[in-house]
């Protein structure tokens, strides 16, 4: 479930819930429940709190709509805020589920997990000897999650590998830096952006003033949002509107609901919040003129592929990279009680030409993998539709798995996969992005297969 982190990284609006109309209850099924429940409480092998058999049939009711939505009790709604924040003690890794286990999606740069050497595709199996099969993704994380200082055990099954891998990792706080940027060479910049975050566009702002402080012409900027897991929505919509006219439609949404039928456009008023000071109003005037390059990969997600889309559909910047993710559903946090709450599927984002990114993504300009040899990960991680249970582009569709020839090749692509330092002098695609901004040849991967209608390679 991308997004969901030892930490946290969604697309998401709070909101409390509010008093409407219900829809009529079934009532045989729920006799059914009340059934089940009272044969629990009276023939189980052990008696079991009535708040515990709530709790989690609540939870397993929610959990099993798609693989974003979740029931949050107290704890698990105080780290969904704080992670929002770009703050949280744990490991710094971005995981989801697989046939009953948890799988790791990517490790977020310069984390305890990222340093002991967590790759994509690892499937976690126990922690701290505790096997996680059929653990709901929530108190997964809940028990990656603790204290600075702490230490948690992960017994991790790694394909190729003959035998389970055993992890020690000491948990620290995990301070995500939402924004990096420096000058690449002279005239052409680099922006970086980690995850989306509630100082996100102040951050932006700051970085691009200190750019064109160092070098008043820019000729180029590359705007990197490779393995980007998402963030929260005003920021995305801070950031495309930075470099897009303002007015125009940055993303719209489409729902049940008549409040999920929503379209955002380059105004402050989408992306300042309570504040209602617009801090893009302090940057240079070039930055709307500026050639630009989006960077992306399967690792991009949820509001990076809001900003990827918005760009590309106003033709204001050139992708490059491989497909994303296709994270394209907004979650809305519903407060149920004081303490707990319902994280919700609630609506799907398009972007402003109308385009599906749920199970879909966005596609670059130029596919060009990691690698020159185009051995690179990033095009054969796990995307939106291969977890279980997502939900599609337009209807629930069975879950899409990958071939067994696509397996093996993400299997060896793991096994020999050395995590990258972006804007270093080895980030292959980000050299071919510096020749695309000088006119230059760029180096092309070659795409396998064609699209097909849901979206995949």
């Amino acid at each position: 479930m991308m997004g969901m982190l030892a930490g946290i990284a969604v697309s998401t609006q709070f909101s409390a819930m509010a008093q409407k109309q219900t829809a009529p209850l079934p009532l045989t099924e729920l006799r059914q429940l009340a059934d089940v429940f009272g044969l629990i409480k009276s023939d189980y092998v052990e008696p079991v709190e009535d708040k515990k058999l709530l709790t989690n049939a609540i939870s397993g009711m929610v959990a099993a709509l798609d693989p974003h939505s979740a029931y949050l009790d107290k704890k698990a709604l105080k780290e969904l805020k704080e992670g929002t924040q770009g703050r949280f003690g744990g490991l710094g890794i971005e995981v989801g589920t697989e046939d009953g286990f948890i799988k790791v999606i990517s490790p977020i740069e310069d984390t305890p997990a990222y340093r002991a050497g967590i790759k994509p595709g690892d499937l976690i199996v126990r922690l701290d000897g505790v096997s996680v099969k059929d653990m709901s993704l929530s108190e997964a994380v809940r028990r990656m999650r603790g204290e600075p200082k702490t230490k948690i055990t992960l017994t991790i099954v790694r394909k190729n590998e003959n035998k389970p891998l055993i992890k020690t990792i000491i948990r620290e706080e995990i301070r995500v830096q939402s924004v990096r940027s420096k000058m690449i060479e002279p005239g052409f910049a680099w922006l970086r952006i980690a995850q989306f975050q509630e100082p996100t566009v102040d951050d932006l702002v700051k970085n691009i003033n200190t750019l064109y402080g160092k070098s008043p012409n820019i000729k180029g900027l590359v705007l990197d949002l490779r393995n980007d897991p998402g963030g929260i929505l005003p920021g995305a919509i801070g950031v495309a509107a930075a470099f897009l006219p303002n007015d125009v439609v940055i993303v719209s949404t489409n729902g049940q609901l008549p409040e999920s039928k929503v379209t955002f456009y380059a105004r402050p008023e989408f992306y300042t919040g309570r504040h209602m000071v617009d801090p893009l109003a302090k940057l240079p005037e070039q930055i709307k003129e500026v050639p630009m390059v989006v960077l992306v990969n399967a690792g991009s997600a949820s509001a990076s592929e809001i900003v990827a889309g918005a760009l590309q559909d106003h033709k204001r910047a050139t992708i490059l990279g491989t497909k994303t993710f296709g994270k394209g559903s907004v979650q809305t946090v519903r407060q149920i009680s004081q303490d707990t709450a319902v994280k919700l599927t609630t609506a799907r984002y398009y972007t402003p030409d109308g385009r599906a990114i749920q199970a879909k993504g966005i596609m670059p300009d130029l596919f060009v993998e990691e690698t020159p040899d185009g051995g690179g990960l990033s095009s054969l991680r796990v995307r939106e539709v291969d977890l279980i249970k997502h939900l599609s582009s337009e209807t629930n569709e069975e879950r899409q798995r990958m071939s067994e020839e696509e397996e093996q090749r993400l299997a060896e692509s793991i096994k020999k996969h050395k995590p990258l330092e972006y804007g270093s002098k080895d980030d292959f695609q980000l050299a071919q992005a510096l020749n695309h901004l000088k006119g230059l040849p760029v180096t092309l991967s070659e795409v396998k297969e064609d699209e097909d209608d849901d979206g995949d390679l």
